[in-house]
């Protein structure tokens, strides 16, 4: 008898290994993470405070990256860093921004380009050695459709390699859509009543959020993630902030409010509290997306009630 259990036990197949999954970004960290559920825990990027546009890989993230299974990341058009880290590799790669069915749009156009100086605009920022945001808008996780969209994605890339939990990724993903499908319900209902309030923010990276629930976004302090802004872009959004009903500005997780702050000097806008659109500040893990996402419409609600 001790015989036979001894030789089914060498003679078991043993279960395959889970593979390693790397990502970028805390939202498709979560995202992620909450697809492979108890069977792992994918690798996240980047670090906390880092800026997710321009990030310096250590030795160890670099290993991860060519050990890895699958890489899930947004794209190169927010983590170029990732696009030259991962030429080297032979490594299957999700880009969650180019996925079929993803809601993409342009970057939401400046209050100066709305007012009729979109030129002047971009005279300044090229004066200035910088470039003003153009194109897609890569801030694509904030709309709560495409993180639920990008959850079966997700699944099917992880059962191609890991075949034998292809039920458990299908049933995590269902199940992680149905808790955005709530969360979404949630913060539309919260944010309703403020939605024909005009806000602006530090950085131009809310256009997915406002335009998922229908919110008066009027513009960015900065519209490049690197770009200081210039005098004259300063000037046009303080004329914009006397003369309109702003009321809430919004500062930004690691970036000095102070400038923000001068601003709002004279007028009836209000400072809010620091938003954090990548969530760069939050505990990483499977929940960090319902936190992120929650954390932003409580704040701007809260400051546009007020």
């Amino acid at each position: 008898m001790r015989m036979a259990a001894l030789a089914c036990l060498l003679y078991t197949p043993a279960l395959a290994e889970v593979p390693l999954v790397v990502t970028d970004i805390p939202p498709v960290h979560a995202l992620v993470a909450q697809v492979m559920g108890n069977l792992g825990t994918p690798v996240l990027l980047l670090q906390p405070g880092a800026d997710e546009h321009d990030f310096q890989l250590r030795p160890s993230q670099m290993q991860s990256i060519s050990d890895a299974g699958l890489i899930v990341w947004i794209g190169p058009e927010l983590t170029p860093w990732l696009a030259r880290a991962s030429q080297s590799v032979t490594v299957p790669i999700l880009p969650l921004l180019t996925a079929p069915g993803t809601v993409t749009q342009d970057y939401t156009k400046a209050y100066s380009e709305e007012h009729g100086e979109e030129e002047h605009a971009e005279e300044e920022h090229e004066e200035e050695g910088h470039d003003a945001h153009g194109g897609t808008d890569p801030h694509a996780w904030l709309d709560p459709g495409n993180a639920a969209l990008w959850l079966p994605l997700i699944a099917t890339e992880l059962a191609k390699i890991d075949p034998d939990n292809a039920d458990t990724y299908a049933a995590n993903a269902a199940e992680a859509a149905k808790e955005i499908a709530a969360l979404d319900a949630e913060l539309a209902a919260l944010l309703a009543p403020v939605a024909t309030k005009p806000f602006v923010t530090y950085h131009n990276a809310y256009g997915y959020f406002a335009a998922h629930y229908a919110l008066a976004f009027d513009g960015a302090i900065a519209d490049g993630e690197a770009a200081e802004p210039g005098a004259a872009h300063l000037v046009e959004l303080r004329q914009l902030l006397v003369s309109q009903s702003i009321l809430c500005v919004f500062p930004e997780a690691q970036h000095d409010p102070a400038l923000a702050a001068q601003l709002l000097e004279g007028t009836s806008a209000k400072l809010g509290p620091a938003l954090d659109p990548v969530g760069s500040t939050l505990p990483e893990g499977p929940g960090s997306y319902t936190v992120l996402m929650r954390g932003l419409a409580t704040t701007i609600a809260g400051c546009l009630q007020g």
